[in-house]
């Protein structure tokens, strides 16, 4: 096989693996692009609650626990209750 034949194949394989990484590059801007927009968005929503007279703080606690199952939220509130107690913050 001469070295021009051997560097056909090579040349095809970099070609493509080219392509290829173009694509996802392409593809990850793309979800970048949409992350932004739904970040936009999910911002203009705690705009429009606090417009409405609604806690935003509390609100982004509320989004959180409700992602969380009831064993997890039990715990996290067991630990809380056990670190404000231990403060004297809750009543005995």
């Amino acid at each position: 096989m001469s070295a021009v034949e051997k560097e056909a194949p090579q040349a095809a394989r970099t070609k493509v693996g080219k392509e290829q990484l173009k694509a996802f590059v392409e593809r990850v801007e793309r979800l970048e692009e949409e992350k932004k927009t739904i970040s936009d968005d999910i911002r203009d929503v705690y705009a429009e609650a606090k417009a409405n007279g609604f806690d935003v703080k509390t609100l982004r606690v509320v989004v959180r626990m409700r992602k969380q199952d009831a064993n997890e939220r039990a715990e996290q509130q067991a630990i809380l209750d056990t670190y404000l107690h231990a403060l004297g913050m809750l009543a005995a």
